[in-house]
């Protein structure tokens, strides 16, 4: 069940960000607005929502997923391997705090974001990407291990964060694109595999919200495939973090 979330306004230095993408430069109004709608879905979806203020020295920090990841009894500040993202963290310190009492810290020179972060029930998947690396991975593990959590790491490919390939809707199912279909084994660890196209490849990154399921809008071969299997669906226009390599999970810290 999740009761709260917390965001950050996009800052109009937003068109500065780091991508991967070749989709062209974000539109500022239209970003803010989309953002607008996201606050609004996740209201729908019954989340109480604190919204931090834009900051301009940090074009990517409104992506507040990166640089926290929380449980039910602990914060664990990241340390983002993107350099530019690693003084973010001292803006998000002060709202952890409010919400949490236990909160550790990933050290250099381990590196972690949070979007490598996949949690499913007690366990955490870490994804080794070119953000996040093993000294960073194994920090985190030995921080859960401490709370009564486990994890272990997965390998990142041909994607920016291991939730830029797969997602977890909280009920034995994962949604999958790209290069991780290849990997039966993990895999097998579910009870429920829903493969998204590749031409939708973007839409595998949806957020299971009580009773919802929060994804991109416009994805119509990826909706079709969540009604099937039983969710309710809430949309949201998503074009311009799209073109920043921003997914619905990167927006906010749900908890």
């Amino acid at each position: 069940m999740f009761n709260n979330a917390i965001v950050r306004i996009p800052a109009r230095s937003v068109v500065d960000g780091i991508t991967t993408q070749h989709l062209g430069p974000p539109d500022i109004e239209l970003t803010l607005e989309q953002h607008t709608e996201y606050l609004e879905a996740l209201e729908k979806c019954g989340l109480s929502i604190e919204i931090l203020p834009a900051d301009e020295r940090f074009p990517d920090g409104n992506y507040v997923e990166d640089v926290a990841v929380l449980a039910e009894n602990v914060a664990i500040i990241t340390n983002p391997g993107a350099e530019s993202r690693r003084d973010e963290i001292k803006n998000i310190i002060p709202t952890i705090e409010k919400y949490f009492k236990n909160i550790e810290y990933i050290r250099t020179p381990g590196f972690l974001e949070g979007g490598d972060v996949m949690k499913v029930g007690t366990h955490f998947y870490i994804g080794l990407s070119k953000r996040t690396n093993e000294e960073g991975a194994r920090q985190l593990i030995s921080i859960l291990n401490k709370h009564g959590y486990t994890g272990s790491t997965v390998n990142v490919t041909g994607v920016l964060h291991l939730k830029t390939g797969m997602t977890y809707m909280e009920d034995g199912t994962l949604l999958v694109a790209g290069d991780f279909l290849k990997n039966k084994n993990f895999l097998n660890k579910f009870e429920r595999i829903i493969e998204i196209s590749d031409e939708e490849d973007y839409a595998v990154n949806c957020i299971r919200l009580n009773e919802f399921v929060l994804m991109p809008e416009g994805f119509y071969d990826t909706k079709s495939k969540l009604q099937t299997a039983g969710y309710r669906i809430v949309e949201t226009p998503m074009s311009e973090f799209q073109k920043m390599d921003g997914g619905l999970t990167c927006l906010s810290l749900r908890f």
